[in-house]
């Protein structure tokens, strides 16, 4: 792990010249294009004997992930020429202005993908958090070149591409018979008709993201849901999806992971899921869904479902109060991840529940919850933190509060408890790494509490006072 921005251009390839041939995996959170073509172009010398050409670098790299200034064609074609054993590349960049020609990726430059035939995953991400740049120059042309190199490919991964519609993305999924993973991130051409046929492919889609694809509709997604071993669904920001979408959805019998933000679901739509998914599903996101109340909880949790959920996201759902947060309790649910940022009607009462909250007779208080985020949550005051002191909340290692919070007390808490990570700037706690993982939000590793912390949970018991002392002082 190193800045890259400590190297100069000329010395940074002179560095990965002395790379082992044995690196299989490089992954580099920024790097310039210019930088990267640098360092897999051998230098041209004139009247060079083949004795003295520069060995390749990085001769066995199968995994490249960057995240860099521009996406480019030179920078493609370097890539995919120079690394011959490549089977998983990952490209994203973030654009501050229009890339102009050439510094952008283009339809010759995507139809160099996969020269020698052995790449498995691919994911090429024009990323809109600085500025709302596309891939303005690849058409269905430039993916219809793409997918004759790509019949094996088993994942892909395409963010941003908005001259591509729905005849581009109907040839990936008629071209890749093996693909299992399909992700389409700002797709405004991705229509219904990309899955109208989908049902007389051979695929078997085990994992679907289609974020901000907004023409997308529940007919869409009825016939999406025809791949009966879908697991991840991730329906993120499309605002046409509604409560018809997951009563098919519903039928899925081995779905693990539904996301489902800021579309236009009710408390009606969930009931279809207590119904039949949700005795497979271990994580579901609902953020941002407007029409969701308190009565939410109940269809989500039906007494008579046997449910196996661990992660929910209600956040940012106005209509959202301590009444919703009592039902959770009363459903005693074990889950390990509960997110509710800026959910103005979430009081201390609500912390006072989860603190008191039981699994079983014989469960921790807190029940097992590894993650709370609070975050921006408008009746959280100071009152808070004497629930969140030993012994509540036992098993707790992500906490997420609003920076208003006295930070005495955040010091006192921290001392309390040295294990636990405590965000106050609105970042999304349990998330360790940049590249997009929603196929593994129902995969966390949790700890459990071994000799060394149970030593310092004794050493520390007298941090209680410490709390009590600093919310005093506050």
């Amino acid at each position: 792990m190193f800045d890259v921005s400590m190297f100069l251009r000329h010395n940074f390839a002179r560095v990965w010249a002395i790379a082992p041939a044995t690196l299989l995996s490089l992954e580099v959170g920024y790097i310039s294009s210019v930088m990267v073509t640098e360092l897999l172009s051998p230098p041209v010398i004139p009247y060079q004997s083949m004795e003295h050409i520069r060995p390749s670098i990085l001769p066995g790299i199968q995994k490249l992930c960057l995240s860099v200034d521009y996406i480019t064609d030179t920078m493609v074609s370097t890539i995919t020429t120079n690394l011959n054993c490549l089977t998983h590349l990952d490209l994203r960049d973030s654009p501050i202005m229009e890339p102009r020609l050439a510094f952008d990726l283009t339809n010759a430059g995507i139809q160099q993908i996969n020269l020698h035939g052995r790449l498995k995953h691919l994911s090429l991400v024009r990323s809109q958090e600085i500025f709302p740049a596309y891939f303005k120059r690849v058409n269905d042309l430039g993916i219809l070149l793409m997918a004759d190199r790509c019949s094996d490919m088993e994942s892909i991964c395409l963010g941003g591409f908005c001259q591509v519609t729905d005849t581009g993305f109907r040839t990936i999924l008629h071209s890749c018979a093996k693909i299992y993973k399909l992700r389409i991130y700002h797709g405004p051409h991705l229509t219904d008709l990309v899955f109208h046929d989908i049902a007389a492919t051979s695929l078997t889609l085990t994992h679907v993201s289609l974020r901000w694809c907004n023409l997308l509709t529940n007919h869409g997604v009825t016939r999406l849901v025809s791949n009966e071993n879908l697991s991840v669904l991730d329906l993120r920001d499309c605002r046409n999806i509604g409560d018809e979408a997951l009563r098919t959805i519903s039928n899925l019998s081995k779905l693990k992971a539904l996301l489902i933000d800021g579309s236009d679901i009710s408390d009606m739509g969930l009931s279809h899921l207590s119904k039949g998914a949700i005795s497979s599903l271990v994580s579901l996101s609902v953020r941002g869904c407007k029409r969701l109340t308190n009565n939410c909880i109940s269809f989500i949790f039906d007494e008579s479902s046997n449910c196996e959920l661990r992660e929910l996201d209600l956040s940012n759902i106005p209509n959202l109060s301590d009444a919703g947060v009592l039902l959770l309790a009363k459903r005693r649910i074990p889950l390990f991840e509960l997110r509710m940022r800026q959910c103005p009607l979430i009081s201390d009462t609500s912390i006072m529940v989860l603190a008191s909250m039981k699994v079983d007779e014989e469960g921790w208080y807190g029940s097992s919850l590894r993650l709370l985020d609070l975050y921006n949550c408008g009746g959280i005051t100071q009152l808070s933190f004497q629930w969140l002191k030993k012994p509540y909340f036992p098993r707790l290692r992500w906490l997420g509060v609003s920076s208003y919070v006295s930070r005495d007390v955040l010091d006192a808490l921290s001392r309390n408890r040295p294990f636990l990570h405590v965000g106050f700037h609105g970042e999304e706690l349990g998330t360790t790494d940049q590249w997009d993982n929603t196929d593994n939000l129902y995969m966390h590793d949790y700890d459990e509490v071994d000799e060394l912390e149970q030593w310092l949970d004794g050493e520390n018991e007298g941090d209680d006072e410490a709390i009590q002392e600093a919310e005093n002082i506050a």
